[in-house]
């Protein structure tokens, strides 16, 4: 009788899992889409808290309209976005190794899902995606590590420079992670960091190819050269094309 009492729990939590699943690789465009943003002072210092202290959402409208806009062009009818504000945390996520193997990208995944998990317990609601934002001060970190999301959980690690002159730049990293939490690929050849022809070029088919007016937005660079390119300096110097468009659903 308890063996299969015990059997009957483990399914059901299998059939939740799975359930889980197939909702973070199928959402429903319809519906709004609601992303809670935590600051986190990552380097611990008072010039970064300060940034923290004065963030309000409406220093990301530039982002939401940047989403509803394309999602609008893809899928031919309105997907709302509202990005939330939440507490600041005071423990970082977990970071994720570097140069690690796959049992270790593993681990990790599995820690910062717990992190998220026990964050989500502390009366966040019931986000659409939630995004952890790792804020340092510039004139200490010149170069940010690898920013991360996952579409399992809908969760991600975001490496953002506290200063309102980067705070253009903040927004394009902010939406290539939102958009890895829905699906969205990488468009990047991993070891130059250079766009990858023609799924990481905003315009393809232009002649001569270079150099393009704007970066595809999962390739994150403008190239202006076979083997050269630059950082856009804001979303507007950005696009999402008809392939990213198709991974997270707004295209079919």
């Amino acid at each position: 009788m308890w063996k299969k009492i015990r059997i009957l729990c483990l399914l059901v939590i299998l059939l939740i899992v799975a359930v889980n699943a197939w909702k973070d690789k199928n959402q429903d465009w319809s519906k709004p889409v609601f992303v809670l943003l935590h600051p986190i002072n990552a380097d611990g210092l008072a010039t970064t808290q300060r940034y923290i202290q004065q963030l309000s959402v409406q220093d990301l409208q530039g982002a939401q309209a940047y989403l509803q806009d394309y999602a609008q062009q893809y899928r031919g009818q309105p997907t709302y976005f509202y990005f939330t504000i939440g507490r600041e945390l005071k423990v970082l996520p977990p970071k994720v190794p570097d140069h690690a193997q796959l049992w270790d990208v593993m681990l990790w995944s599995l820690k910062f899902r717990y992190y998220a998990w026990k964050q989500h317990q502390k009366a966040d609601g019931a986000p659409s995606l939630t995004l952890f934002l790792n804020y340092y001060d510039p004139a200490k970190t010149r170069e940010l590590k690898h920013s991360t999301a996952l579409e399992n959980g809908r969760i991600g690690s975001v490496n953002l420079f506290a200063s309102k002159k980067q705070a253009a730049q903040n927004k394009i990293v902010l939406v290539h992670e939102l958009l890895h939490a829905f699906g969205a690929s990488d468009k990047y050849d991993l070891a130059t960091g250079q766009p990858v022809y023609p799924a990481g070029y905003a315009f393809p088919d232009q002649k001569p190819l270079f150099p393009q007016a704007k970066a595809e937005l999962m390739a994150g660079h403008i190239p202006v050269s076979q083997t050269q390119s630059k950082m856009p300096e804001s979303l507007e110097q950005t696009l999402i094309n008809a392939q990213t468009a198709k991974e997270v659903g707004w295209l079919k």
